[in-house]
């Protein structure tokens, strides 16, 4: 099977990834970029953020315009397959209102299609509530492991993809589409050298260079990206074949880095070579070593963009640790907040965190 996925790697590799020249012109326009992965405090996952029964705009609103005050300007929020499927133009209706409420705010987002993290079997309809102490314990893959291990449903996908983007293929309110997050995670699903993880490297390996073809077809004016997440050396030689597509096929490079500063610096070394711009879509796990007061002076040292996982703590629950999936947090609160910045109520966890924010994206773009 993985010899079938790298075949396809390369018969999908003439896609049209857009010149560095081009790439850079877009980066430098765009000013410094800070954000949020954003869910609204109210919902568990996408498809309760995202689904008519559940839809919150006042919500949204209110929670960017507490993004907008602190400085931010851009949002990574994820999409998900089955709202097409459940009722593609009430979908494209709601992004369509999302737009507009950021765009109020002057936030641009960046869009996420497919995600291969946590629970494998999504489900439409009402969510289930969240476990007692317990990190991101409602989120769901995309396509999930059904439909991603059924290549009948790849044009399903496709319409999907190419829907979303055709309808907004030219519309300036969008930063950014972020094709697939952490294609190869095994989160939720087997361990990391199970066969079950092999089976699906593989399958991703040949379905992640068609999604790249067909938003190439879909003509966006915006750029598109998939996000490094693990390993330690990007250099060239050591990536692996998902990695070397994403490097390959970005049209910006993006990655995740939850981990002490001088972690973070030594990755932006390394990426370098690739000359791209380059744009953080997740970090920000206090306990492990990374923090808005030593992330982001590197970030702007090196013109990074910045986009830490969690904005106001809900029903995500990402103020809880990673180890909550093994010790869920039931009695006492953990030592720190492992994500978010805000409370439900709008108010900061820590205050110094949001007047740093603040400042250094209004320092950053008075220069732009």
């Amino acid at each position: 099977m993985l010899v079938l996925a790298l075949a396809s790697v390369e018969t999908f590799a003439d896609t049209r990834q857009w010149p560095v020249a081009k790439a850079s012109a877009w980066y430098a326009r765009q000013g410094w970029l800070v954000g949020s992965n954003y869910v609204p405090m109210d919902a568990i996952n996408q498809l309760e953020m995202w689904q008519a029964d559940t839809w919150n705009p006042a919500q949204i609103d209110k929670e960017l315009g507490w993004a907008e005050s602190i400085g931010m300007n851009t949002m990574r929020v994820f999409l998900h397959d089955k709202l097409w499927e459940q009722d593609a133009e009430g979908f494209r209706k709601r992004i369509d209102e999302f737009l507009t409420i950021a765009a109020r705010h002057k936030i641009r987002p960046l869009l996420v299609f497919f995600d291969s993290c946590w629970n494998p079997d999504p489900k439409l309809g009402p969510q289930h509530p969240p476990i007692p102490g317990v990190h991101n314990s409602g989120w769901v893959q995309s396509p999930g492991a059904a439909g991603l291990a059924d290549t009948a449903n790849y044009p399903k996908l496709r319409v999907y993809v190419q829907g979303v983007m055709r309808a907004f293929a030219g519309d300036d309110r969008i930063l950014g589409w972020d094709l697939w997050n952490e294609p190869d995670n095994t989160l939720g699903g087997a361990g990391e050298n199970s066969p079950e993880a092999r089976t699906k490297f593989a399958l991703v390996s040949a379905l992640l260079p068609q999604v790249f073809a067909w938003a190439r077809e879909a003509d966006p004016s915006q750029p598109i990206t998939s996000g490094l997440w693990h390993n330690d050396d990007w250099s060239a030689s050591r990536l692996n074949a998902i990695e070397k597509l994403q490097v390959e096929q970005s049209d910006f490079i993006t990655f995740h880095v939850y981990d002490w500063p001088e972690v973070f610096e030594r990755k932006i070394k390394q990426l370098e070579a690739y000359g791209r711009p380059m744009v953080v879509t997740e970090y920000l796990a206090r306990g492990a070593g990374s923090t808005f007061d030593t992330a982001l002076p590197i970030a702007v040292k090196y013109h990074v963009g910045m986009i830490n996982w969690g904005f106001v703590v809900g029903k995500t629950q990402t103020q809880f640790p990673w180890d909550s999936w093994q010790r869920p947090y039931t009695g006492s609160p953990p030592l720190v907040w492992h994500h978010d910045i805000l409370h439900a109520d709008g108010k900061p966890y820590r205050q110094a965190e949001v007047d740093q924010i603040r400042a250094l994206t209004t320092a950053a773009n008075r220069k732009k």
